[in-house]
């Protein structure tokens, strides 16, 4: 009986490791490529420079995959891609710090380039020349309903002295 049970269980499993494997493998079938890891490229690296702090490496690659403990210098950024179907693509680097924290060297798939990256801005710079309004539409809109900002009390000369409360003169109700 135990023997059966056995053989059950072992057929069950074997079936169930067989199925993912048939699966993953049927023509037609969409399976998502996943990517795991920090997506690191050329144009990343090209940006490091030696002396850089660690706060600006990382703004560039992102925070590391790895930090070994015993090497708290050193960060490890591993990147692995399976397309469907196709053989796995993976990619690493490692960058070394100094004890000043900042870049002393880089290993790995990638090498920097000598010439410097200027990065191009997307953004473009539009001067909008000062309005020619006395009064803008909100100020039009609360005019209509007499909350407008324009105050009907007669303004102070800057250069007149205030007046002292003792010199006025009150009147009884």
């Amino acid at each position: 009986m135990r023997s059966a049970f056995f053989c059950i269980v072992l057929l069950g499993g074997a079936l169930l490791a067989s199925c993912s494997t048939i699966l993953n493998n049927l023509p037609g079938v969409y399976s998502i490529p996943i990517q795991q890891g920090n997506i690191v490229n050329q144009t990343m690296i090209d940006q490091l420079r030696p002396n850089m702090t660690e706060r600006q490496v990382l703004y560039i690659l992102g925070s590391p995959m790895l930090v070994d403990t015993f090497h708290q210098k050193r960060w490890n950024y591993l990147y692995s891609n399976q397309p469907s179907g196709e053989d796995r693509q993976q990619k690493r680097v490692s960058i070394l710090f100094n004890e000043a924290n900042q870049v002393s060297g880089i290993q790995g798939d990638f090498k920097p380039s000598s010439t410097p990256v200027v990065k191009s801005s997307e953004e473009t710079t539009v001067d909008v020349p000062k309005r020619d309004i006395e009064r803008t539409m909100w100020q039009k809109i609360t005019g209509l309903f007499g909350f407008d900002d324009i105050d009907d009390a007669p303004r102070k000369d800057p250069d007149s002295k205030p007046v002292d409360s003792g010199s006025q003169i009150k009147t009884p109700l």
